[in-house]
């Protein structure tokens, strides 16, 4: 049992390690464990062990007030302990792993107040975990069966030492294999090597000995990686039936779209020759010439992100990479979700990728200069829409079914494009984030409160802004003003002089404030939500009051201070 002095230092602890409901964490105000633990289905402990398995895992917390994890103590443990309760647990939902499930016990001394951390492991690969013969998720604040889409991501995970690319094509044979495309392996793979000793023997080799040595081949035996790399495209197609093995290009504003086969490591060149790339100018602060360049950075951000796309795709899923083109945006699809932890782990370049959906695949498009195998690609994907004052390449829109990739080709924000030419010093992780103020994309809590401490934004979560600061930096003070919009003293003082003419309906008050009210409460719906708000503070106030009825007949009039009557 691990105790505490009081509960406020409890609670503050609970506040540290458990900041809110999500799909992690769930909170419960328990006193009673007697018919919690398997009880009504959708609503006790078991039902929520397997929401909480079925996604990532988690902690449910016992004994405490729903929205203040305030202690308030288990009251009533009926027969169960922290030894017993585990195994109770376990015999209720299947698939559970036993492994990581356990049970930490709390204690407030002031009060008495116990309280239970219920700690639950993750599923294991491939296995739903159930409770009342169904498998649960979180949906909002209660739980719901779980849904198609989770269901078949679970059941598509990768296994460990599972290698889809690795296997053996016992029907293919050199002849299946492209002339040219062996050649270009081999000449990628000489200038990968080339300082090593045994670098000008490469010339020499035979096939078998170049692809044995890339690890397309084991023992002259022909995988599924090779076929993709360098296989014919009959070949590939009739020998990896039923997978597609496709990369799918498709312009949608010209109804166009072509299809691109093996050998991939010839025509993805080809599918990034497709996509318009025309130079674009970008101006720079104190210079007369603006900057020319391409729209797209092919090498470094095009194939970089295509070869991504083929050496993480789950080809078991029998689908193709889609390659869509927009206006000023080029988006990469491929199944799977996105292998060994998350995009920004690796936008620094700090982190190196422990394993690979395709680890034969990957190995091999490394040895071929397709794609960097030591974690810097997306590091440099990064660094190369920096240089060139572009929105960063993101992730968003990705599932744990699919990973989507986009590179932007257009400025968001002229105005933001200069600053970041001025501010070469800001860190990786600050042009992140702030890259997704500008896209008007979700940052948690100390991701905001970092780029706030150093003045760069302000506003409350989710409407985050440039701070007044940057504003005036780039030139956007009219913008921020509209953006804030004004102060709510100004808007009752609004109200008031309305009122000052006579008694008013909603209608024209909201009439009134709508057009004025800032930018950041983009839906109607959350204007007259705000309006609502402002009415009914003035009315504690003692501003004003409702001489009408309901909202729809509401009629409302100045109230004179302390004398009850009104104008």
């Amino acid at each position: 049992m691990q105790e505490f002095d009081t509960a406020a230092e409890l609670q503050r602890w609970l506040h540290l390690h458990f900041p809110k409901e999500n799909e992690r964490h769930e909170w419960k105000e328990w006193h009673s464990l007697k018919h919690c633990i398997s009880g009504r289905k959708g609503e006790d402990l078991v039902s929520y062990v397997s929401a909480l398995a079925n996604m990532e895992g988690g902690c449910m917390v016992i004994g405490v007030r729903d929205g203040t994890l305030a202690p308030t103590g288990i009251r009533d443990f009926a027969d169960y302990t922290l030894e017993n309760v585990v195994h109770r647990v376990l015999g209720k939902t299947l698939g559970l792993p036993s492994l990581g499930l356990h049970v930490q016990e709390l204690r407030a001394n002031d009060t008495g107040a116990i309280v239970w951390l219920v700690h639950v492991p993750r599923h294991a690969p491939r296995e739903l975990v159930l409770a009342h013969d169904k498998a649960w998720q979180r949906d909002g604040d209660s739980l719901v069966e779980l849904r198609a889409d989770r269901r078949r991501a679970i059941l598509a995970e990768h296994l460990a030492g599972e290698d889809w690319s690795a296997a053996i094509v016992a029907e293919a044979a050199l002849a299946d294999l492209d002339e040219a495309a062996i050649a270009k392996a081999r000449e990628k793979f000489f200038e990968k090597h080339q300082r090593e000793p045994w670098a000008a023997q490469i010339a020499q080799w035979s096939a078998q000995q170049l692809l044995d040595r890339i690890g397309l081949t084991i023992h002259g035996r022909i995988t599924r990686a090779c076929l993709l790399l360098l296989g014919t495209r009959e070949s590939a197609m009739a020998l990896l039936s039923p997978h597609p093995v496709e990369i799918t290009w498709k312009l949608a504003a010209e109804r166009a779209a072509e299809h691109f086969h093996p050998p991939f490591l010839l025509t993805t060149t080809e599918v990034a020759q497709m996509i318009r790339n025309p130079n674009i100018k970008l101006s720079q602060p104190n210079e007369l010439l603006p900057v020319t360049l391409p729209r797209y950075d092919t090498n470094t951000v095009l194939l970089e992100g295509m070869h991504n796309c083929l050496a993480h795709q789950d080809y078991a899923q029998c689908g193709r990479v889609v390659v869509e083109e927009g206006v000023g945006l080029v988006r990469m699809t491929n199944l799977g979700g996105f292998f060994d932890g998350q995009p920004d782990d690796y936008a620094s370049g700090a982190r190196t990728p422990e394993r690979y959906r395709n680890e034969r695949l990957a190995k091999a498009m490394a040895e071929v200069g397709m794609i960097d195998k030591v974690g810097f690609g997306i590091h440099d994907m990064v660094l190369a829409q920096r240089r060139r004052f572009l929105p960063l390449p993101d992730y968003e829109g990705s599932s744990p079914l699919r990973t989507v990739f986009s590179v932007y080709g257009q400025e968001i924000d002229e105005n933001y494009s200069h600053w970041l030419m001025q501010r070469a010093d800001l860190s990786i992780e600050h042009v992140l984030w702030l890259d997704r103020v500008q896209k008007k994309r979700k940052l948690d809590a100390a991701q905001v409160a970092e780029l706030r401490q150093a003045g760069l934004i302000e506003g409350r979560s989710p409407r985050l802004m440039i701070s007044a600061q940057l504003a005036v930096a780039l030139g956007q003070e009219v913008e921020y003003v509209n953006h804030k919009g004004l102060d709510a003293k100004h808007y009752k003082a609004l109200v008031l002089d309305l009122l000052a003419l006579g008694s008013q309906r909603r209608a024209k008050i909201n009439a009134m404030l709508l057009p004025k009210l800032p930018a950041s409460i983009s839906s109607e719906r959350s204007r007259k939500i705000y309006i609502k708000n402002l009415l009914q503070d003035m009315v504690h106030e003692d501003l004003i009051e409702n001489v009408g009825g309901a909202t729809n007949a509401a009629l409302w009039r100045r109230k004179l201070r302390g004398q009850g009557a009104s104008q």
